[in-house]
């Protein structure tokens, strides 16, 4: 009787959660629409500060999970090219993951050990990610929902373009 109850349990557990994801996630961005003022973090779970309020041209990085071999893989190549990015005017880029600001600093010294001036930022409640319509239900491999892969390079704060990267 008890597994029986601890699996319907587990279910609606899981369908809520997936529900609640689906929920969360509102339509994507469009171009030229500002970016949402919502808290994120970078440095301490208690300092928070907002995307919107980047100045210049800037990168967003958008990744499922830190410590991802996809996401991994790919976030080294902004690191080793930042000098080439700022030469042709991006002031910042920015890895946005749906994890906690313990993780993605972890994971900013693996991936950066001598240091970089990528920024790793905690989007631990998916906040921003709903907000631009990039959040999706990875339960059944992350453990909840999460970012979808995307570059979003914006200039200034009132224009973003969107491009799903392909996994």
């Amino acid at each position: 009787m008890a597994s029986i109850l601890t699996s319907a349990t587990t279910s609606a557990a899981d369908a809520a959660h997936a529900a609640a994801a689906s929920v969360l996630a509102m339509s994507q961005i469009k171009p030229g629409a500002s970016l949402p003022d919502v808290p994120v973090k970078e440095d301490s779970p208690e300092e928070t500060f907002s995307l919107a309020n980047l100045p210049g041209k800037n990168i967003i990085v958008g990744v499922p999970g830190a410590f991802t071999p996809s996401c991994s893989s790919q976030v080294p190549g902004y690191i080793s090219n930042y000098e080439k990015f700022t030469a042709k005017g991006v002031q910042g880029i920015s890895v946005v993951a749906v994890n906690d600001v313990f993780v993605t600093k972890a994971w900013k010294e693996k991936l950066a050990s001598n240091g970089t001036p990528v920024h790793f930022i905690a989007d631990d409640k998916g906040a921003f990610t709903s907000a631009v319509g990039l959040l999706f239900d990875a339960s059944p491999v992350l453990g909840g929902p999460r970012a979808k892969q995307a570059i979003c390079p914006c200039r200034r704060q009132w224009q973003s373009h969107l491009r799903p990267c392909r996994s």
